[in-house]
């Protein structure tokens, strides 16, 4: 069968044939498939799954996760796109399936989930992953944040409650820690949309703290005003963990910033204050550290104004850090960081998009693309990249390669086009994945030292 078309420009003839051979548009995934491999990732689900199938006419339900996974990594937002990669057959064929899944498929799979069956099986993915982590002598920073994923119909936890966007929209509300320095996501929880931010903090925390191995440690906990509540700071207190939180501005913590007599001048525009208060319901005193920054025309200030206080605006902390003022802000301001992971999370992966109508089900899937987003980050490390790509600055200068398979005596061979960077680009990338020795367990390093 052929087909004419005219090229816009310069009324040049294409004629259009249909091919047989298997063609891929992403032929550079063969890159992460091998940082896969390298990593022991198929072992590594196999297993921590809390379930197996006795069909012999069924697909593993190893091989449907990595499908979902690899269809997020391919841009999918739905789990109807999964059918871009159920027509590839060149991929499947790399990956070693006999069958691709059908989205129907991995619904199904994802419905299997329970609650304990959801932090059993990633709980374990996730210390997996922390193995090989890099140690900081110095710590990592620990960041808490939500979000909100709007929700349209009535999915389980989908209610009304915080929703800066859509007022009165039913959401899930997620929970989030990410280590800063790692650009690494700790642990996360799907709550309902009425929860309020800090609502369920402290379990979450133990369940992140749980994660961690003995070699890795915290440096600072930080979180905004939503977090502000005696239950955290009693907390993290009991287990010696700093931390810099923002301080909501209640009535009387806005009294004793005004009271504050004792201001240190950064420069022209902003000082530098503290002070000491117990407030209600609070079983001791704590740290407060004040920023004040003088109002200008030419430039927005951030912070709050308050009236008794004209010409400047305020920004308060809680913390139980001993370092000076100005300290505490430069560490603070660098929690910005966590935002764009959200981002990236939400447009990137599209983690907000694959709900089902059951809570844990719609967490299965968002824990998956959690997963993912720590894959893509050990990734980079491993390929010896010099800084900090996104997801989909990845999928465009990485992953998206055109391919064709085809045969050499009884090899498969992928031949990447030359046009998107070929092997040529590539394979330096391979080769540094091949290269990198994985970090072993702390006793077996003292082991082998003896």
């Amino acid at each position: 069968m052929r087909q004419e078309i005219t090229s816009i420009w310069g009324e040049r003839k294409v004629e259009l044939r249909s091919t047989g051979r298997a063609v891929t548009p992403f032929g550079g995934l063969v890159v992460f498939l091998e940082f896969l491999r390298k990593i022991g990732y198929a072992e590594a689900v196999q297993e921590h799954l809390p379930f197996g199938l006795t069909s012999p006419n069924a697909i593993p339900p190893a091989q449907t996760f990595t499908a979902f996974v690899l269809s997020v990594l391919a841009g999918a937002r739905r789990f109807a796109h999964a059918g871009w990669l159920r027509a590839d057959e060149a991929l499947r064929q790399i990956l070693g399936m006999v069958r691709f899944p059908s989205d129907d498929t991995l619904r199904n799979f994802f419905k299997r989930f329970r609650h304990a069956q959801v932090y059993g099986f990633y709980s374990g993915l996730w210390r997996w992953q922390i193995g090989r982590l890099p140690v900081r002598g110095e710590g990592y920073s620990l960041d808490l944040d939500s979000t909100v994923f709007e929700r349209y119909g009535r999915q389980q936890g989908a209610l009304k409650g915080h929703n800066p966007r859509k007022h009165g929209r039913p959401s899930h509300h997620p929970l989030l820690a990410v280590l800063a320095e790692a650009h690494f996501i700790l642990h996360g929880w799907l709550r309902s949309g009425n929860c309020g931010v800090a609502r369920g903090v402290e379990e979450f925390l133990k369940e992140a703290l749980a994660l961690l191995s003995a070699p890795h440690r915290l440096r600072v906990v930080r979180a905004d005003a939503g977090f502000f509540e005696q239950q955290l700071l009693s907390f993290l207190e009991e287990r010696r963990l700093p931390y810099i939180v923002v301080a909501r501005m209640t009535r009387w913590v806005k009294r004793e910033a005004m009271r504050v007599e004792a201001w240190r001048a950064l420069d022209e525009n902003f000082s530098m204050g503290e002070f000491r208060l117990q407030l209600y319901g609070w079983d001791r005193e704590r740290r407060f550290v004040v920023i004040r920054e003088q109002l200008r025309e030419e430039q927005d200030s951030a912070g709050r104004k308050l009236l008794e206080v004209p010409g400047f605006t305020f920004r308060i902390w809680v913390t139980s850090c001993s370092a000076t003022p100005e300290e505490i802000w430069r560490d603070y301001n660098q929690r910005a960081d966590v935002e764009n992971r959200i981002a990236e999370l939400k447009l990137d992966l599209a983690a907000d998009d694959f709900c089902l109508h059951e809570l844990f089900a719609t967490e299965a899937a968002f824990c998956a693309v959690l997963l993912l987003f720590n894959l893509l980050v050990e990734f980079q490390r491993m390929s010896g990249s010099k800084r900090y790509r996104q997801p989909a600055t990845l999928r465009v200068e990485v992953f998206l390669c055109g391919a064709l398979l085809g045969r050499t005596a009884h090899r498969l061979v992928l031949h990447l086009s030359s046009a998107w960077g070929g092997l040529e680009k590539r394979k330096p990338l391979i080769e540094s994945i091949l290269s990198y020795i994985l970090p072993t367990a702390p006793k077996l390093e003292e082991q082998a030292a003896t």
